[in-house]
């Protein structure tokens, strides 16, 4: 992904010139109101920028699976209170994102104004990439501004159509994940450490044959590590495991050996007969799990074991939790590791990069998600990225 593409540094005098500025605000509702403002807030920097430098900024955004027709429940609305009292100035909200509605509503803006276009999965041709919608759409503004890396692994009309279409831009958001990413994994000063967790071998096969050409350590937590404690012979009793594929693990492990690559998986684990908060557990030996029991985290040596590894690393990237973290008592291993890798990043000693929706919720937990380097709220992009595949709204970007 070490790419050139042009910034808003790039962008010159824009007072007065009208701004198309992609943004992720697929915030979480209930009732109609945002539960959780953190999409809102990565959106502020580029926003609160270029209406200060007089442009007029058109902010346009994705909500639900509306699947290309208008729904009142899935309207981007009620958004824009919120959204103006995170930027301390009005947005307007025009209801429309093409045609004479949207046209009407542009013309009315003033230098400086900002204003929320309705939610752009209302048209069909959005996620076809329509040339039709992205004529339509261009029509409003002179320039384009993508500031929604989370959206940018989809070729869709506002997030690659667009940028081929007007002189195209990355926003502070944007550029800040492009950067920390770099950093991360395209050109990372080693030792680099990888921690991939989460339930299933399945969901994270391109991640893994990806990354051990590539890191150092590759630490494997959650249920995922089940099924590679199962190619190596351990009997799991009756934990979350693939067994089915047992032989692409073992594959993987065979790639990292020929890589270099120093694959941990624990020795030690906690487990339990039921899974619910707090039952009774047993921290014991991988070889020691009794066959009606289950592993739901790591164990305290093994956990440690990774904080001494981790000590010895330049660069982290961290995506999905160690154990069953939403459930007590099962969140140990990853808040404790969690706290290492912000307290060595605290130091200067490493470089720290999270993404995805339950690495975020579990460095929250920890109390740390702010003293990473960075962390990334993108779900499916981060994972694109961290598989090595192309973003089409990057490459876009790109030219």
């Amino acid at each position: 992904m070490n790419m050139a593409y042009k910034t808003l540094d790039d962008l010159g005098d824009v007072r007065g010139r009208r701004i198309l500025v992609r943004e992720d605000l697929n915030a979480p509702m209930a009732e109609g109101r945002v539960t959780d403002d953190t999409r809102l807030r990565a959106a502020v920097p580029t926003l609160a920028e270029l209406a200060d430098k007089g442009a007029i900024v058109l902010v346009l955004a994705h909500f639900g699976r509306p699947k290309g027709q208008p729904r009142a429940d899935m309207s981007l609305q009620p958004i824009a209170a919120p959204l103006s009292d995170l930027l301390g100035r009005q947005v307007h909200f025009i209801p429309d994102c093409e045609g004479p509605i949207a046209e009407a509503g542009v013309g009315m803006l003033r230098a400086g104004e900002i204003a929320l276009l309705e939610n752009t999965r209302f048209h069909k041709g959005e996620e076809a990439n329509d040339p039709a919608l992205v004529a339509a759409m261009a029509r409003l503004g002179e320039l384009y501004v993508n500031d929604a890396f989370s959206a940018a692994h989809r070729a869709h009309a506002s997030t690659e159509g667009l940028a081929r279409a007007l002189p195209a831009f990355a926003g502070r958001q944007m550029e800040a994940e492009l950067a920390a990413l770099q950093k991360a994994l395209g050109a990372p000063e080693h030792p680099v450490a990888a921690v991939v967790g989460g339930a299933k071998v399945s969901t994270k096969l391109d991640v893994l044959n990806h990354l051990v050409a590539r890191v150092d350590h590759l630490i494997i937590g959650g249920g995922m590590a089940n099924t590679f404690l199962a190619a190596r012979g351990v009997n799991v009793g009756k934990s979350l495991c693939e067994h089915d594929l047992t032989g692409t693990a073992e594959a993987i492990l065979a790639a990292a050996d020929r890589a270099g690559c120093t694959v941990h998986l624990p020795y030690d684990v906690v487990v339990a007969t039921e899974f619910r908060p707090n039952p009774p557990t047993r921290t014991v030996n991988v070889h020691e799990v009794a066959a009606d029991e289950m592993i739901l985290d790591i164990g305290p040596a093994a956990t440690e074991a990774l904080a001494d590894v981790l000590k010895t690393c330049r660069t982290l990237v961290w995506n999905g939790p160690l154990g069953a973290f939403e459930t007590a008592p099962f969140d140990v291993a990853t808040v404790s590791l969690a706290r290492t890798a912000a307290a060595l990043t605290a130091e200067g000693s490493l470089v720290s990069v999270a993404g995805g929706g339950d690495t975020v919720a579990a460095l929250n937990q920890a109390g740390v998600a702010d003293q990473f380097s960075f962390v990334s709220t993108a779900g499916g992009a981060f994972l694109e990225w961290m598989e090595g595949k192309d973003l089409p709204g990057v490459r876009a970007l790109a030219g």
